[in-house]
């Protein structure tokens, strides 16, 4: 494998003339999970504001939380 990049490895990190760098802001919202865990923050609130109860999901929420993963691509 190292060979494969044998030609490029010690080449310079290229700096664009033409475009200014990305603010870091901006390059971690570029590389952003693209809300993979909607939902997530409120669901850890409500836990926190209860820690002690269990929560059990029938097979109709189950399927309901599946489903709406998917509806919101």
């Amino acid at each position: 494998m190292e060979s494969d990049y044998k030609d490029i490895i010690n080449l310079p990190h290229h700096v664009s003339t033409q475009r200014p760098r990305m603010s870091m802001e901006g390059r971690a919202g570029q590389f952003a999970p693209f809300a993979a865990l909607t939902g997530l923050g409120a669901a850890i609130r409500r836990a926190a504001e209860h820690p002690d109860e269990q929560v059990y999901f029938d097979d109709e929420m189950l399927q309901s939380l599946y489903n709406e993963s998917f509806d919101e691509e």
